[in-house]
């Protein structure tokens, strides 16, 4: 087992580190509660087009710099040190998901109308499939919104909230059920939706617990929503494949960006535990606080090797289903562990504002939800592991 990273990876995660401390960290007090402004993310892209490390995971022909995925981990852990380095870098969620479920499936017009602008950081994008009970939560077989064909193309009905960006997205793709008499998994399809289309309305941003993401998370409606048939993407009735196909990397994604903000936070509570002086002298010589740091420390260590591995096998073809809900379990949860020892070693201060840790939990929490609760993907592992 060779535990060597590439050459490549380590030397641009260096420079990715460097562009987020230098360029990135400054404007974190800049951010508010809706986000930060359009026209700083566009001059903080063009900076980092500049410094070399745009669009690590883009293609090439896109303007990325066309990395596979075993590149990825420590180059988006650099970028998540901050909130807003995923963004800077254009490798953020859902954009980053989007661009890969166009590479796979799109043909080449919808490649130039949709995966161009959206990899070139001209628009943003959305993806539709979560709904409000009894519909598509963390059971994707329970999907409810349907789409039937209406002369040469469809008509959409249904009812989507938490679609993270949706508020100002350029284009949607939709999950909808295409044949309603077979299960989801062989009767569903995914559609490529512009944003004015008649039919769609953003209902309002569901306010939720930490909310940076630019377009909020957000309540859809489509009431007779017609698209033409060249919005289908990927094949009719191949949605629930495509969409599993893109949910396996965008779990490591998130585990790699995530990384990033837990390294942070131990780096702040690791320089807080050396400068504060109580009781005698400074935190860092107490034994429950030198405990905390070795137990986020092991824990984040235990996480890059679960993250390098499922990257490994998805490299290979393998789906890697078990080894990825492994990873998006324990970095997860132990991301929340981490960031909540760096608090409680600052004390007062780790629940102000004055420092990002606050930020940072607050954002965190929702991570052991989405693409896939911590209770879903335990149930995958211990069905792989009842089948022997």
């Amino acid at each position: 087992m060779d535990f060597q990273l590439p050459a490549e990876a380590s030397l641009l995660a260096e420079r990715v580190r460097a562009f987020i401390d230098r360029e990135v960290l400054p404007l974190e007090p800049q951010v508010t509660h809706d986000g930060i402004a359009p026209e700083a993310l566009t001059s903080l892209r063009q900076k980092a087009r500049e410094a070399g490390v745009y669009g690590p995971q883009i293609p090439t022909e896109y303007g990325g710099l066309g990395l596979p995925l075993t590149h990825l981990p420590p180059v988006f852990e650099a970028a998540g040190r901050s909130l807003l380095g995923p963004l800077a870098l254009h490798c953020a969620a859902p954009d980053e998901g989007n661009m890969h479920t166009l590479e796979l499936a799109a043909n080449p017009s919808q490649r130039e109308r949709y995966l161009r602008p959206l990899a070139e950081g001209r628009v943003r994008s959305a993806f539709a499939m979560t709904e409000p009970a009894p519909g598509a939560g963390s059971d994707p077989t329970a999907l409810k919104t349907l789409a039937r064909r209406d002369g040469d193309g469809w008509v959409l009905e249904g009812h989507k909230c938490f679609t993270t960006g949706a508020d100002g997205a350029a284009f949607l793709i939709v999950m909808a059920r295409t044949d309603p008499e077979v299960p989801v998994h062989k009767g569903s399809t995914l559609f490529l939706v512009d944003a004015g289309t008649p039919g769609l309305t953003v209902v309002r941003r569901i306010p939720v617990l930490g909310d940076h993401a630019p377009g909020g998370h957000c309540e859809l409606r489509f009431e007779g929503l017609r698209v033409r048939p060249e919005a289908v993407l990927g094949g009719e009735a191949q949605g629930f494949r495509i969409a599993q196909r893109r949910l396996g990397p965008a779990r490591l994604t998130h585990c790699m960006r995530w990384t990033g903000v837990a390294q942070r936070a131990l780096e702040v509570a690791t320089a807080r535990a050396r400068e504060r002086h109580a009781f005698g002298g400074p935190l860092a010589d107490k034994q429950a606080i030198q405990w905390m740091l070795a137990d986020s420390h092991l824990e984040l260590e235990m996480g890059r090797l679960l993250i390098h591995r499922a990257a490994w096998l998805l490299a290979r073809g393998d789906e890697a289903r078990l080894a990825t809900s492994m990873a998006k379990v324990h970095v997860a949860e132990s991301v929340h562990r981490v960031i909540d020892r760096a608090i409680q070693v600052l004390g007062g201060l780790g629940v102000s504002d004055d420092t990002p840790l606050a930020e940072f939990y607050r954002e965190a929490r929702a991570f052991r939800i989405y693409d896939g609760p911590s209770e879903v993907h335990r149930m995958v592992i211990a069905r792989e592991l009842l089948r022997g």
